[in-house]
């Protein structure tokens, strides 16, 4: 009982746990970490950096630069998040909307409060603003998490499609990657929500393709529990570091450097440098995204290797008896409890381990001297006829199946040169059944006689 109830809710507490953790510290309280400032002409970065550390220690990074030029110059170029300069008509702060708007509100607050002290008044100058209908700055950000969370979910329905080969399943995740990317940019720049640009369905598609191949080459590794590991890599560590919310600079330097690697944040990156800043600060996040697709592939590329060693190592010999026999039963796909409903699956009978499907039907063929019959049929019917799932007995004759219906089933078990059987069982919820098989071998059946070659007799 108590297994049971800890295989049903360890997923959920996963992630409610992780939302806890990973959401609130991350965003409960935005203040800079480290952020980069672009300060015009040394004397005054040194008396601007000594007034920053006062008021804020470890809030920002001062850098010295020849003038007010080069300190806007530093934001368009993405190598500060803040410029600021002091001339004749008082100081001047640069700023990018682009960046986010709660970045922009941060910065113009401390380096209001800093121009007051000094009894001048600040001059703030946007240099990267965004679309008119982007008030916030944080739109390309929710057309990133439109791209990057289907990648998972497309990666967790082409673990059903065992039909499917590996560079199928790759060639689909390319295919699919193309049409959201195309899709998601005519949408957001039709609804004048992001700025018109090629580029940026490049970097929605390099998204795409990461966390999809990503998820794929992950799940045969680590099986059932590839659902908390893909939601939490992809949404619970992904979002809270996007720079949505929040951008990076605001975030604690742990969060900062999940957003340093992490594929939403740098697609985020990428994305801003391309609609906003002609390019700047592009190559970095590209080179991440291009990291995880590449990790990706080696994963699968890996358990393709793994799978085929195992396969040559169990093949049989050239005339072993067991090369006609049925293979035995695989592992099921991995299935994501967030999507999946349980459908009818047989499974490999071995010791349950924790997380796994649950077998709801099991037993054992055995013929009549009682020894275990390898590679017997065991088929269930539905109360119309239909078939639910087929499965194959182990060497030991055991097989068994889950994900099935309540109510009235029927299961047959059938073997090469033995009699066929048939059994009814009534399936209640919450209660697996257990029916065992004997099938006796058939009967051989007698030559015809010989034809007969006595010649005729001549009467003659």
């Amino acid at each position: 009982m108590g297994r049971t109830v800890t295989e049903a809710v360890w997923f959920p507490l996963a992630l409610f746990l992780g939302f806890l953790f990973c959401f609130a510290p991350a965003l409960h309280a935005p203040q800079p970490h480290g952020a980069e400032v672009a300060v015009a002409g040394p004397a005054v970065a040194a008396r601007t950096d000594a007034a920053l550390r006062t008021r804020q220690p470890g809030g920002f990074d001062v850098t010295a630069v020849a003038g007010a030029r080069e300190a806007r110059q530093s934001v368009l170029d993405r190598e500060a998040v803040a410029g600021y300069a002091e001339g004749a008509r008082g100081p001047v702060l640069y700023v990018a909307k682009a960046n986010g708007m709660s970045l922009e509100q941060s910065l113009t607050r401390t380096f209001t409060a800093l121009a007051k002290a000094h009894g001048r008044r600040l001059t703030v100058e946007d240099v990267a603003p965004t679309v008119p209908a982007d008030l916030m700055g944080t739109t390309l950000v929710y057309f990133a998490i439109a791209w990057s969370v289907p990648g998972y979910l497309l990666a967790t329905t082409l673990l059903r499609a065992v039909s499917f080969t590996r560079r199928q399943k790759l060639l689909v995740i390319v295919g699919v990657a193309a049409l959201f990317s195309i899709v998601g940019n005519l949408v957001g720049a039709g609804l004048g929500y992001l700025p018109r640009s090629p580029a940026a369905m490049a970097v929605a598609f390099l998204l795409t393709t990461a966390v999809a191949t990503v998820s794929s080459g992950l799940a045969p590794f680590v099986r059932q529990f590839f659902p908390a590991v893909g939601m939490g890599l992809f949404i619970v560590l992904s979002i809270p570091t996007s720079g949505g919310v929040a951008p990076a600079p605001l975030l604690p330097p742990f969060f900062q450097a999940l957003h340093a690697v992490m594929p939403l944040a740098n697609a985020v990156d990428a994305l801003r440098g391309v609609l906003y800043f002609n390019g700047a600060g592009v190559l970095k996040p590209v080179l991440v995204l291009c990291a995880w697709t590449a990790a990706g592939a080696a994963l699968l590329g890996l358990d393709a290797w793994l799978r085929h060693r195992k396969a040559a190592a169990v093949r049989p010999a050239a005339g072993d008896p067991r090369t006609d026999e049925q293979p035995e039963v695989a592992e099921p796909p991995v299935e994501d409890p967030a999507l999946e409903t349980p459908v009818p699956t047989a499974l490999p009978v071995h010791r349950h381990h924790f997380g796994e499907p649950v077998p709801m039907l099991t037993g054992t063929v055995h013929d009549a001297a009682r020894r275990p019959v390898r590679g017997a049929v065991v088929m269930v019917l539905d109360a119309k006829g239909r078939q639910l799932v087929s499965t194959v007995t182990n060497t030991r004759g055991e097989y068994a199946t889950t994900g099935l219906p309540d109510g009235y089933l029927t299961i047959v078990a059938t073997s090469t040169g033995r009699h066929p059987k048939a059994r009814q069982q009534l399936l209640r919820p919450g209660t697996p059944a257990h029916i065992n098989f004997t099938l006796p071998g058939r009967e051989p059946v007698p030559s015809p006689l010989p034809p007969d070659t006595t010649p005729p007799i001549d009467f003659r």
